[in-house]
């Protein structure tokens, strides 16, 4: 008995070059054209590890709570000694706005698809398609502008720390770039690792957070004067109290960066480990999980702000929050090193340091989890679109082309960031209003109608405050558009169907003839009348010269939303007026027919002839009607279809055209 575990290889067999296996690397867990990717934050096999909650909120927070690093000093620069009156304005939409969206949001979009798979659900065929598109292109900005937002901060802490050597200073783009190709080499070697990073993180980072909060807490609470100075400023700066909370108000949309993390908040629930009685239709476990991360992850962000806005403004002075200051995005490191010492503020530093550069891993999870899981079904990306490898080194060079666009600027690309969130966000409140409309749960679709108002004057003000924001979010939809229509353009002569099912009916159909070819004519399924069929199989039989005792079986395709593209296709058998028909949907007529075709070759072992007629009309009004509705020139098209999927031409189902 051999205890070998498969057979030895065979020395004769050549070994594959450098070339493939770099490929082979490069395109490692890409999947088939079956629609099941479920991106690098999920996990398709049961037997894979996932995570408790607590673990996944950690990559959650390495984007949400590295906020942080800067958000503090955003905030008195912004608001100054309103600061954190403002403040509590954004934990209150945080507590009772995002959190309760989200968690909705986390109930009804398992998979990690968040509220665009809401939306797309509500707008079918190329308007919806489009209007994923363009959220995408918002996604994106949020997503690729947190990676290189924060690790441009992650420099800025790095070069203002004093131990650091002269000779970096200015150099601000090169180590910009330099922790973005670290972040890449963190997803080429691998996902998983990626939360056991977080965990290290953030754990490091909030210890580190909770003594500075204390300690200035303290600092404050010796320095009565320097409270009622601050009060004194309050109430005489501004006058009345409503005053002060209209300028709050005012002032809040500036704060956005506060409410980052929400999104992949629920883009990486298929980590999550669930319950044992978990189905994937209904994973209870998951969702609860997913709901505890995005709680808990609120209310500690939200004591952080709250403290660290009250102390920074009253322990800092105003001119050190100004452009050039040592507070400028940096407040809590000024704290950490005024009052606990250049030690403990170095280490500070290298916690944010290490967070704001990891924090572009929750933005790098977001993107892989969202462009396989969009744009190849819509036969808009490439085939290794659906490979992790790939994606990442895409990534990582538009990130280092908006790193040298911005100069690695810090507060340049606040606005784009502001408004790739707002845009999300907003997007997600608006999707559980809907979902609440369609629930007839009246209370709650008032309660997110509001919610969704709030962040629709957010984001509106956000645009008008700092307008370079939409014009960088526009760059992104513009580029995902033209490149996903050229790539749908490009992939439409593939096959489209991601699965073939015959039922009872249309198996007996195609097992009745024993040898031979297969005949089958193609037919319009709005002529359906009994002349419309014997005319047919006449012109057949006269022009294909069919055998004229041929039982005729013809394959009618009805297109129901022509925009889908990866699609799983059910043939059945129907009779009419005595006519054996194989009827399936889809959305393409030619590519639908060559799906049918391979599928009947490959069960049956016979070849299937396919019989049409010429299409009336110009050629080129013929092809982009195929190209928008899924019709026009059929009989070509499907043979090209056929050309590309079997090379093999004497495996290659016939075309007829008479």
């Amino acid at each position: 008995m051999t205890t070998m575990s498969r057979p030895p290889a065979d020395p004769s067999a050549a070994r594959p070059g450098a070339g493939e296996n770099f490929k082979s690397w490069l395109l490692f867990g890409l999947q088939d054209a079956k629609g099941a990717h479920q991106g690098p934050g999920a996990v398709g096999d049961s037997h894979l590890k996932k995570h408790p909650w607590w673990q996944v909120m950690c990559l959650t927070g390495v984007d949400y709570f590295s906020t942080l690093g800067y958000q503090p000093a955003i905030a008195a620069l912004a608001a100054g000694v309103i600061s954190p009156l403002a403040t509590m304005v954004l934990v209150a939409v945080t507590l009772l706005g995002a959190l309760p969206v989200y968690r909705r949001v986390a109930g009804e979009s398992h998979r990690g698809e968040g509220s665009i798979a809401m939306l797309e659900r509500l707008m079918p065929r190329w308007g919806g398609k489009l209007f994923v598109l363009v959220l995408l292109g918002f996604a994106a900005t949020d997503f690729m502008i947190t990676m290189t937002l924060s690790a441009a901060d992650a420099t800025a802490h790095a070069l203002q720390n004093p131990l650091t050597p002269g000779w970096l200073q200015g150099q601000n783009i090169p180590v910009t770039l330099f922790l973005l190709a670290m972040l890449a080499a963190v997803f080429l070697r691998g996902f998983k690792e990626a939360i056991g990073v977080a965990v290290v993180l953030v754990g490091l980072y909030l210890g580190l957070n909770v003594i500075v909060v204390v300690t200035t807490i303290l600092e404050v609470m010796g320095h009565p004067v320097a409270v009622g100075d601050w009060w004194q400023a309050l109430s005489t700066s501004h006058g009345n109290p409503l005053m002060v909370v209209g300028i709050a108000l005012l002032v809040f949309p500036k704060l956005a960066l506060g409410l980052s993390g929400f999104e992949t908040g629920v883009a990486v629930m298929p980590q999550i480990k669930g319950r044992p009685g978990d189905t994937e239709e209904r994973p209870a476990g998951r969702i609860d999980g997913a709901r505890r991360l995005l709680t808990t992850a609120a209310v500690i962000m939200s004591a952080f702000l709250i403290t660290t806005s009250f102390t920074t403004v009253i322990l800092i002075p105003e001119r050190e929050f100004q452009p050039g200051g040592q507070a400028n995005g940096r407040a809590l490191a000024f704290l950490a090193h005024e009052y606990l010492g250049t030690g403990f503020g170095t280490v500070y530093d290298i916690s944010t340091i290490a967070i704001l550069w990891f924090a572009g891993a929750s933005a790098m999870a977001g993107l892989l989890n969202l462009v396989p899981r969009y744009l190849p079904r819509y036969g808009m990306a490439p085939g290794w679109a659906r490979a992790v490898r790939p994606l990442v080194l895409v990534f990582t060079l538009i990130g280092f082309l908006i790193t040298w666009l911005f100069n690695a600027d810090v507060d340049a690309q606040g606005g784009a960031y502001a408004t790739g969130v707002l845009v999300l966000m907003t997007s997600a409140a608006v999707a559980v209003t809907f979902s609440a409309r369609r629930g007839k749960q009246h209370k709650r679709t008032i309660g997110f109608g509001v919610i969704a108002v709030v962040f629709i004057y957010t984001t509106v003000a956000n645009v008008i405050e700092r307008p370079e924001g939409i014009r960088i979010a526009a760059f992104f939809i513009v580029g995902i558009i033209v490149i996903s229509l050229l790539s749908r353009i490009r992939r439409s002569f593939e096959l489209h169907a991601t699965h073939v099912h015959l039922d009872r009916q249309a198996l007996e159909f195609v097992s009745e003839v024993l040898d031979g070819p297969l005949g089958i004519i193609s037919h319009e399924p709005l002529r359906i009348t009994a002349e419309a069929y014997r005319n047919k199989l006449d012109s057949a039989i006269e022009v294909s010269h069919l055998p004229l005792d041929q039982q005729a079986l013809f394959l009618e395709v009805i297109v129901d939303d022509s925009s889908d593209f990866e699609t799983e296709l059910e043939v059945k058998g129907v009779t009419r007026h005595g006519y054996r028909i194989l009827e399936v949907h889809g959305p393409v007529v030619p590519n639908t027919i060559a799906s049918v075709l391979l599928h009947i070759r490959d069960i049956t072992g016979l070849m299937p002839h396919i019989y049409f007629r010429w299409t009336e009309g110009n050629p080129v009004t013929n092809l982009l009607r195929f190209l928008a509705f899924g019709e026009g020139e059929i009989a070509p098209v499907t043979r090209e279809v056929l050309r590309e999927a079997e090379p093999d031409v004497t495996r290659r189902p016939w075309v007829h055209v008479g």
